[in-house]
């Protein structure tokens, strides 16, 4: 039944899902810059928060707690692991912190920035360690979760340096 739902995810729309909420937060930001004049940076990098952080950590965090032997085989690790529990409160945590950037702006701005970059650019370096130590190629390893851990942080910190200056 496991491989069942992974099989299920490894189809391209399993495959393209972490791009989903990136995608969702440049919508949400372009209809508000073109249709209201919003503030470029500042309003993108608020749905990148509430959206691509917020959002998504939750959704991860729903993944690899109730599902989180079949989100190790995505990834192509071992399943039964209790790591898979940590990652997902690491994932509640910064999903809430995204969601409550919604009203709470400066500081907890930056720290939320400041955190999840952090995370992901770890997340990154881990993933990539896994493709040349042990040629890990799985679509939750070497897809396109790996490309937005390494861009979303880097958007994340362009906009937040954006908003500052």
């Amino acid at each position: 039944m496991a491989n069942a739902r992974v099989d299920a995810e490894t189809t391209t729309v399993g495959r393209l899902q972490p791009l989903v909420f990136p995608l969702v937060a440049l919508i949400a930001g372009a209809i508000q810059v073109g249709a209201w004049g919003y503030p470029f940076a500042e309003t993108f990098l608020r749905w990148f928060l509430v959206v691509t952080v917020g959002v998504q950590g939750i959704w991860a965090f729903l993944g690899h707690y109730f599902r989180s032997d079949d989100i190790a085989a995505y990834i192509g690790w071992p399943v039964g692991n209790p790591f898979q529990e940590e990652v997902a409160f690491a994932n509640l945590a910064f999903g809430t912190l995204g969601v409550l950037c919604f009203w709470l702006r400066d500081g907890f701005w930056t720290a939320t920035v400041v955190g999840i970059s952090v995370f992901m650019l770890g997340a990154a370096a881990v993933h990539l360690r896994e493709i040349r130590t042990t040629d890990n190629r799985a679509p939750g390893n070497a897809g396109a979760i790996l490309l937005t851990d390494v861009v979303i942080p880097v958007v994340l910190l362009a906009l937040l340096v954006t908003t500052r200056l």
